[in-house]
């Protein structure tokens, strides 16, 4: 099992900048895959942005050209880079990381953080 903790979360205004940060317990699952994704009140939880382990990135459409996703050598460690942050990017950030076990990829996701950006 591993074990996520995201930080970096806060409040800043619009306009602004943040940079969240996930760290994975372990180097030993060999991710295949690490991503964002976030939950507004009254929203779905929607993906934000990930990565896999060739280094492919995805992002929602929202946050093109104003997110960065990045990853460490071992993606232990999964970073969001936010610019020109907008008051709709508030939401809870919840990092996940997947890697295979057996016959099944498993999902795991920390506890998540605060992003509140005001205008």
């Amino acid at each position: 099992q591993v074990q996520l903790v995201e930080s970096g979360g806060g409040l800043v205004q619009s306009g602004g900048s943040l940079r969240l940060s996930c760290a994975a317990s372990g180097s030993i699952f060999s991710f295949n895959a690490r991503g964002w994704y976030r939950q507004a009140p009254g929203k779905e939880r929607e993906l934000v942005a990930s990565i896999t382990n060739d280094g492919s990135t995805n992002y929602a459409d929202s946050v093109k050209g104003r997110f960065t996703i990045s990853s460490d050598n071992g993606m232990n460690l999964v970073y969001l880079q936010m610019n020109s942050l907008k008051p709709e990017d508030t939401a809870v950030y919840y990092c996940h990381a997947d890697y295979r076990r057996l016959l099944r990829t498993v999902r795991s996701w920390g506890q998540g953080t605060q992003v509140t950006v005001s205008s």
